[in-house]
């Protein structure tokens, strides 16, 4: 008899569940999603569903003037942009070295020479850490804000890398 009362005594001084990952009390069900359109669940449009529904409105404005191919605000190779970010390093001053236009992935390079060392930064333009685009200078086209300077023949500025006479000679127009 007593050794019966020691078991009971012993089982009430025990969890009374099992510990977490045995357990089924401690389970939580995920919350119901929301069922999405009809057409997504045929396999239908799912790119341009979220196409419309990620960027912003000011990340959807900037996509369809300044990055572009035909519009006449586009911003071209060798223009001089300051790129505002929510994170370090906050504003970024360089040359436009190219455009790569993917929809909602377009990027841009931009370069700089920073204490004699070219510094190259990747932005991309649906990111939410950035928050402006400001035009210092434009590569040619007239048309918009800031100075023109002179437009320059290719699309990827890649070989401003190993010439930084050129490189300087375009950011100069910046100082005159």
């Amino acid at each position: 008899m007593s050794l019966n009362l020691l078991r009971r005594c012993a089982r009430s001084l025990s969890t009374a569940a099992p510990s977490y990952p045995f357990s089924k009390i401690a389970v939580i069900p995920p919350a119901p999603a929301t069922p999405p359109p009809a057409p997504l669940l045929q396999g239908k449009g799912l790119m341009a569903h979220l196409a419309d529904t990620l960027p912003s409105a000011d990340k959807l404005r900037l996509l369809k003037t300044y990055f572009s191919k035909r519009h006449p605000l586009r911003i071209l190779p060798g223009s001089v942009l300051s790129v505002t970010m929510g994170h370090a390093p906050t504003q970024f001053t360089g040359v436009l070295l190219s455009v790569r236009r993917r929809g909602i992935d377009t990027s841009i390079v931009l370069r700089n020479v920073v204490n004699r060392i070219g510094v190259e930064m990747q932005v991309f333009v649906a990111s939410p850490h950035l928050k402006d685009i400001k035009i210092v200078q434009r590569a040619g086209g007239g048309t918009g804000q800031g100075k023109t300077g002179k437009r320059m023949r290719r699309a990827k500025l890649f070989y401003l890398r190993d010439s930084p006479e050129k490189m300087s000679s375009i950011s100069a127009g910046l100082r005159g």
